[in-house]
């Protein structure tokens, strides 16, 4: 064997493996690093999100770990204080950033995104039902309102998942997390629906 060979082998062996664990709903991978132990947190496969989002060091790779732990329920805990009231559902409305983190996690469909897509274009106008359903081609005006729900619930299960038994989350169903209905003009109408600003935002740059 080489020198040059022998000494990529001995580096091989000199290196830590990278242990893999989750905290809610993030993954975290840990080992030793340049003489020192480290945790980071990513969020958790599949997503189309790669960046860190985390990181913590420590004495042991336990002491690590639990520091990570840590600055996530610390992080959770303030996005939970500074979510917006809204009136007209009596809901906790998540950031821009809580929503662009969902959409780049939960398997929505096509339809499902193309809806989410046309409402943050109508703004304050929103849509009707009926609107609603002839954006994607949906032919039953109460499909294309399952659909919607359905996409809601995915987007409110990754955000309502807690990540330390001091995180309150807030309850965050189907379509109250993704819209409030506009004022109906008649007993038949039931108002239009009005995305969220900030899911506008977040979809938008996101879809």
């Amino acid at each position: 064997m080489t020198k040059s060979k022998k000494a990529k082998v001995d580096k091989k062996k000199a290196q830590s493996p990278v242990h893999l664990s989750e905290h809610g709903r993030y993954q975290i991978k840990s080992g030793l690093l340049a003489g020192e132990f480290v945790a980071r947190a990513f969020a958790k496969p599949p997503t189309k999100t790669r960046g860190l989002i985390a990181e913590a060091s420590g004495k042991t790779e336990d002491i690590a770990i639990a520091a990570l732990q840590d600055i996530i329920d610390a992080r959770e805990a303030r996005r939970m204080e500074v979510r917006r009231k809204d009136t007209a559902t009596d809901m906790a409305v998540p950031s821009v950033e809580e929503y662009a983190e969902a959409l780049d996690h939960v398997a929505l469909t096509r339809p499902q995104r193309a809806m989410l897509f046309a409402l943050s274009l109508a703004g304050d106008d929103g849509l009707t039902d009926a609107m609603l359903a002839n954006s994607v081609g949906y032919t039953s005006q109460a499909s294309a309102t399952r659909s919607l729900a359905n996409a809601g619930r995915l987007i409110a299960g990754y955000l309502s998942s807690e990540t330390g038994p001091d995180v309150q989350s807030t309850a965050l169903d189907g379509d109250t997390i993704l819209a409030s209905r506009g004022s109906a003009k008649t007993d038949a109408h039931r108002g239009n629906w009005i995305l969220h600003p900030e899911l506008r935002d977040a979809v938008r740059g996101s879809l």
